[in-house]
């Protein structure tokens, strides 16, 4: 898509904050008005439009992209939003551990058993932990708990929650950053423990290490996404 404005700014809303192209505020792509919880999020998604050339290309507007989705399709389906992100306790990275060789268990062990019992000790929720990757049953009672935690989320901390369970395999993780416990750096060593420990062993696939990059750059943009939707406007 060709550059089709000239001035970018924002403006307070009665439901919001919006981002104005020449004056008009931007939609979404199903036509929503692009309304944000924070001026300061308006204004790092209105860089990101102003930082356009001649060509609009998205793929370096990730914060647009997760305002779109939590405007156009979490808001319209939090409840299944909620159960999909839900569903990852059942199958929680930090929940499944190697046995071998110990300097791996050593390693998930270190990262992965303080998130585990910051979670138990911030929220009382205990998540069962075993060796390999056969399925352990989760206590139903644990899983609704943690349903209640993500559901408390409004749409934009959903959005990005989303992002960051599905990246790193954890709810925990997600959780954890959604916290504050975890910045996105920390996040994203934790969840790759088990692919560093691999590489380390045998070496890095090319393919897979460009394919990093831009995982790791979602991550990042899921965790500023987060934390810009929450900052308070001082009056």
């Amino acid at each position: 898509m060709k550059r089709f404005f000239e001035s970018v700014t924002t403006d307070r809303r009665q439901g919001g904050f919006a981002v104005l192209l020449d004056g008009r505020a931007m939609l979404t792509p199903a036509r929503n008005v692009l309304e944000l919880p924070s001026a300061a999020l308006a204004k790092a998604i209105a860089a990101e439009w102003a930082a356009q050339l001649e060509e609009i290309e998205a793929a370096t507007m990730p914060l647009t992209r997760h305002a779109y989705t939590a405007v156009d399709g979490v808001r319209q389906t939090v409840d299944r939003v909620v159960a999909e992100i839900t569903c990852f306790a059942e199958t929680d990275l930090l929940c499944y551990r190697a046995d071998m060789p110990k300097t791996l268990a050593d390693k998930q062990a270190q990262a992965w058993q303080p998130l585990l019992d910051w979670l138990h000790e911030e929220h009382g929720t205990t998540l069962v932990v075993t060796n390999g990757v056969i399925p352990v049953q989760q206590s139903p009672e644990q899983i609704a708990a943690l349903e209640k935690l993500v559901a408390a989320h409004d749409v934009y901390a959903l959005t990005a929650l989303y992002t960051l369970v599905s990246i790193s395999g954890s709810l925990v993780i997600g959780l954890a950053v959604s916290a504050g416990r975890l910045d996105s750096t920390a996040a994203w060593v934790a969840s790759r423990i088990d692919y560093d420990f691999q590489a380390a062993q045998w070496g890095v696939d090319p393919e897979a290490a460009a394919d990093s990059i831009v995982t790791r750059s979602d991550l990042d943009a899921a965790a500023r996404f987060l934390d810009l939707a929450r900052v308070k406007t001082v009056d």
